[in-house]
């Protein structure tokens, strides 16, 4: 193609990908298959030496998740990605890549509650301590940061809070301490929000969800900004010679591309955490429509919070999309486009009142997915966030009387019929 720079809708639908070659298939192959034919034995020698580009095995990379790959790129604005078996094991990658036994990572507390327990747990067993702060205030991220710290981690829009994160903030204080700002960016997508353009380095999204879109496979896709020193002194793994690549530097070799290679033959090829090359193809599939169905999304989840935001039955809604929230400002800001279509509220009655309205709704489906084509409901207390105490529960903004919707793309006007009824024998329970 020619050197044009082409918009975000028609990056969704061609990028990384042409015709192919042998075969003519306008749409992605699947390429189906472990292992790939060497040329000569130099040729295999150069692929594992990695001083050619080309295909090994498909646990470390295949032509169809190599499709997925340079789209997310593309449209996260980054330099390489990396397609991984789930979103958690793109969080997980994204840490390991540079972190070791003695390292530090300085996180968001309000997380997604299985996020919370990988770090919490998995990677203190690790013997990587995990400090959680309050995001609201950036310079809680400052405060925490010590001489072990090697990253800071937080989310777009916290999962179910809905705060919006200040990226440019946070990411100024990663960037003055010498260290690099990871951003789940699930719940926005590339669509209605590129974190690298407001100063993050690494960005991972659950492809499982909006990328998806339908609710169908598990995925995970870790980007690389391109954007970051790895060479100003912390990052041994990065500068030195590499013992499993014949002393191989990465950040020198590869340069803005090093950070995700290294994820690649080093994590992804040793930890074995493959997306399958079927996956891949949904998601490509899934990417074609993600502006469309985003844009949708989001106008539905601004009318329902609106009606839920008057209806008698409900103490409150968290969602940056309405004017009074407290993040409405900067979600104007990171995301102009749409707030998203996943937020919370609280049901007058408490949990009996919760679970009568879980129990009684018709066309939302109750289950702990979100970014699907079908609206989706869920009680993050007894759900999602369950294997956190109380106490973590509260700090994550999850309170027993929450209630967690994602909207999808049914008809308006059913969606808010489906909830005003449950609302209404919610509130009979509570009588």
């Amino acid at each position: 193609m020619s050197d044009r720079k082409f918009g975000f809708d028609t990056q969704c639908i061609h990028a990384g990908q042409s015709p192919d070659p042998n075969t003519g298939s306008r749409a992605v192959p699947i390429h189906q298959t472990t292992a790939y034919v060497f040329d000569s034995a130099d040729h295999a020698a150069s692929l594992f030496n990695l001083e050619a580009f080309g295909n090994i095995y498909t646990r470390i990379m295949n032509p169809t998740s190599g499709v997925f790959e340079e789209r997310m790129a593309a449209l996260e604005g980054g330099t390489a990605a990396l397609a991984l078996g789930s979103g958690m094991a793109a969080q997980m990658t994204s840490i390991l890549t540079i972190m070791q036994t003695g390292h530090e990572l300085v996180s968001s507390s309000t997380l997604y509650g299985g996020t919370y327990t990988q770090f919490d747990v998995n990677l203190r067993e690790m013997g990587i301590n995990v400090t959680f702060v309050d995001p609201n205030d950036p310079e809680n991220f400052r405060k925490a940061i010590t001489d072990k710290t090697r990253a800071l981690y937080a989310e777009t829009v916290s999962n179910p809070l809905g705060n919006v994160l200040d990226i440019e903030a946070v990411a100024k204080v990663a960037q003055e301490a010498g260290i690099p700002l990871i951003i789940d960016n699930t719940f926005a997508t590339p669509y209605l929000c590129r974190p690298i353009e407001h100063g993050a380095n690494i960005v991972v999204n659950s492809a499982t969800k909006f990328i998806c879109g339908h609710g169908t496979s598990i995925g995970g896709v870790l980007v690389d900004g391109g954007n970051f020193p790895w060479d100003n002194g912390k990052f041994p793994c990065m500068t030195e010679p590499s013992k499993g690549y014949h002393g191989i530097k990465f950040y020198e070799t590869f340069g803005n591309f090093g950070y995700a290679i290294r994820a690649r033959v080093e994590i992804l090829r040793t930890h074995g955490q493959a997306l399958s090359p079927f996956n891949s193809f949904l998601f490509t599939q899934g990417l074609e429509t993600l502006n469309l169905r985003m844009d949708r999304h989001c106008s539905s989840a601004l009318e329902i919070a609106k009606f839920l935001n008057d209806h008698p039955a409900v103490e409150w809604v968290n969602f940056a999309g309405l004017p009074d929230s407290p993040y409405h400002e900067l979600s104007k800001k990171y995301m102009p486009k749409g707030a998203g279509s996943i937020f919370t509220f609280g049901v007058k009655g408490g949990i009996e009142a919760g679970r009568t309205l879980i129990n009684s709704v018709e066309l939302f489906s109750h289950l702990v997915n979100v970014g699907d084509a079908k609206s989706l409901i869920a009680h993050p207390a007894s759900t999602t966030h369950r294997q956190l105490n109380e106490e973590e529960q509260m700090s994550a903004g999850v309170t027993p009387e929450t209630v967690r919707i994602s909207v999808g793309l049914e008809t308006l006007e059913d969606l808010i019929w489906d909830l005003d009824q449950a609302l209404a024998k919610s509130q009979k329970a509570k009588a």
